[in-house]
C-alpha cells in the first residue's frame, strides 16, 4: 500500500468572472437572435469543460505529481533527481504566462488555476515549471521534508 502524500491540493476554476463571461456570451446569443442552437451548445460544452477542470498536486516520496483532469488521464511526475531548486513565489499569470490553465512560454511551463502564488521548480535539464498553489508555503515544506 502506498503512503499518503506529504502534500495534496485540488484546485478548480470557480472564479465568478469566468461564469459571468460565459453567461454573457450565451445571453447575447439569445438576445441578438435568431437563436443559434449550435452556438449555445458550444458555449455549454465550454462551460462544462471549465467546470470539470481541476488541478491535482501531490508531493510524494519519489517526486512531485501534477494532473490537470480531464486533460491528463494520469499524473505527470517530476522526480527529485530532475529538480535543481524550488521556491514559493508570487507571479503575474497574465503578464508572465498569458493566463491560467496549462501555459507554455519559452523555457517554462505553468500549471495554474487561479490566484498569483505558487512554487517555481527549476529543473536540471528541462524547462522550469511553475505550479500554482493556494498554499505555496506548505507545498515547499512538504518538498523540504521529502528531499531530506
Amino acid at each position: 500500500m502506498e503512503k499518503a502524500p506529504l502534500f495534496h491540493e485540488v484546485q478548480r476554476f470557480r472564479q465568478p468572472w469566468i461564469w459571468a463571461l460565459l453567461g454573457g456570451v450565451a445571453l447575447l446569443m439569445l438576445v441578438l437572435g435568431p437563436i443559434s442552437w449550435g452556438g449555445l451548445v458550444i458555449v455549454g460544452a465550454v462551460a462544462g469543460l471549465v467546470y470539470s477542470l481541476r488541478l491535482k498536486t501531490e508531493v510524494r516520496a519519489d517526486g512531485i505529481y501534477l494532473k490537470m483532469w480531464p486533460l491528463h488521464r494520469s499524473f505527470r511526475r517530476i522526480p527529485w533527481s530532475e529538480i535543481k531548486q524550488y521556491e514559493a513565489k508570487q507571479y503575474r499569470p497574465l503578464r508572465e504566462f498569458g493566463g491560467w490553465g496549462i501555459r507554455w512560454t519559452p523555457g517554462k511551463v505553468a500549471y495554474n488555476v487561479y490566484g498569483n502564488r505558487g512554487v517555481w521548480i527549476e529543473r536540471t535539464n528541462e524547462r522550469g515549471v511553475l505550479v500554482g498553489s493556494q498554499h505555496p508555503e506548505e507545498f515547499v515544506e512538504a518538498i523540504d521534508e521529502a528531499v531530506q
